[in-house]
């Protein structure tokens, strides 16, 4: 096997989703991943070199169906002989087109592969496309299913995470954004020649756990509970419930892409590897439990050949408050070196778009630290989980 290595990374800024529109409500799902496409080319990647291209998409329906991949390297452009393709894992879409682009090009199947993810949460929101999971009743009594804020509220009680200990990682993950410094990774996103957004959106310095212990629970009388009581009668049950709209991820429009190749494609591609991928895991937990994220990091450090011990970063998309709070606790990390730059509490969740976003974070945060590990983990709905450990080269 050989490595799959990361030469660049680019992403447009997280835009919040508003009621009355987003800043990026206008450009399709499609227009967000072909931006980066574009931007990849004007910095050295010749678009004749890629073998394909991945992109990571959770409702994947209306705009978002089909093939926005082959679309969007069409609006960019493309030359007609580059091929493109969909992958799909609900929030760890984005995370598994990279392990998927990595896969291929370790094996040697591929020499040059761009992955990452888009979601436009403006024009196609979360469960449009009515998947059966959520919709279908007997299907749902079956398998347990319930929501993913209660999932949440289910692990931090399972767990012994209070309330308070959840406000206040979200006053912390909105102070870290708002002191993130810049990243070459940004690309502003365009509507013709005009800069729609240049920075993410959403963080708040003034941010306060006095403020959010004020703000009612979601999920204290979510339905779903019964679906937990009669799957797992033992489980704890949060009288009031335990999360809030402080300590769930914002919904974002975004977009992000990798360029991965062989080590062979240093001449082509003209430069030096920024990362090499040396672990990678999928999991999943009983559901509804949140806790896959946990197993998957543990087996792709595993599969990369190092402990929590040797992490100088680790991103995991605060999917919940729980999220980062139980890996931190439940891997021995030092909270420093978690999500560093905030978040999605913060700066919202774009799906599909998240997993190549926080690979630029980790790059960045391994850059001004100085290190070498970061891991990257997503938990998503149904107990699923993707993990990715990669180590920095220059």
């Amino acid at each position: 096997m050989g490595e799959a290595l990361i030469y660049d990374v680019v992403r447009l800024p997280r835009g919040r989703v508003r009621r009355n529109g987003g800043v990026l409500a206008d450009l399709p799902p499609y227009e967000l991943f072909g931006q980066l496409l574009s931007a990849l080319v004007e910095r050295g990647c010749p678009a004749d070199v890629v073998d394909d291209v991945l992109v990571g998409v959770s409702t994947a329906v209306g705009e978002q169906g089909g093939d926005i991949a082959r679309a969007a390297a069409q609006w960019a452009g493309w030359p007609d002989s580059v091929p493109g393709g969909v992958v799909s894992r609900l929030c760890c879409s984005g995370l598994d087109a990279v392990e998927g682009g990595a896969a291929r090009v370790a094996a040697g199947f591929a020499d040059i592969v761009i992955a990452g993810g888009a979601e436009s949460m403006s024009r196609v929101p979360m469960l449009a496309d009515r998947p059966a999971i959520a919709f279908d009743n007997d299907l749902g009594e079956r398998t347990g299913f319930v929501t993913i804020g209660v999932s949440a509220d289910l692990t931090a009680a399972a767990h012994g995470i209070t309330r308070p200990e959840l406000d206040t990682y979200a006053v912390r993950s909105h102070q870290r954004a708002a002191a993130a410094g810049g990243s070459a990774a940004l690309i502003p996103a365009r509507k013709g020649g005009t800069v729609l957004l240049d920075v993410d959106e959403g963080a708040r310095p003034d941010a306060s756990v006095e403020g959010f212990a004020e703000l009612a629970a979601l999920f204290g009388d979510d339905p779903s509970w019964e679906r937990v009581a009669r799957r797992l009668p033992d489980a704890p049950r949060p009288a009031q419930g335990l999360h809030t709209i402080a300590t769930a991820p914002q919904l974002a429009d975004g977009a992000s892409a990798v360029l991965l190749g062989s080590a062979g494609a240093a001449d082509t591609l003209s430069r030096k590897p920024m990362a090499v991928i040396v672990g990678t895991a999928q999991a999943a937990v009983r559901s509804p439990l949140l806790t896959a994220p946990v197993t998957a990091a543990r087996t792709a450090l595993r599969r990369a050949g190092i402990t929590p011990a040797d992490l100088d970063v680790v991103e995991v998309n605060e999917s919940f408050a729980v999220t980062p709070l139980l890996l931190t606790r439940e891997l021995g990390l030092d909270p420093e070196r978690v999500n560093p730059s905030g978040g999605a509490l913060a700066v919202g969740h774009p799906l599909g778009a998240t997993g190549g976003i926080l690979i630029a974070q980790a790059l960045d945060a391994l850059s001004r630290f100085g290190g070498e590990h970061a891991l990257v983990t997503i938990p998503a709905a149904l107990g699923l989980g993707s993990a990715l450990v990669l180590r920095r080269l220059s």
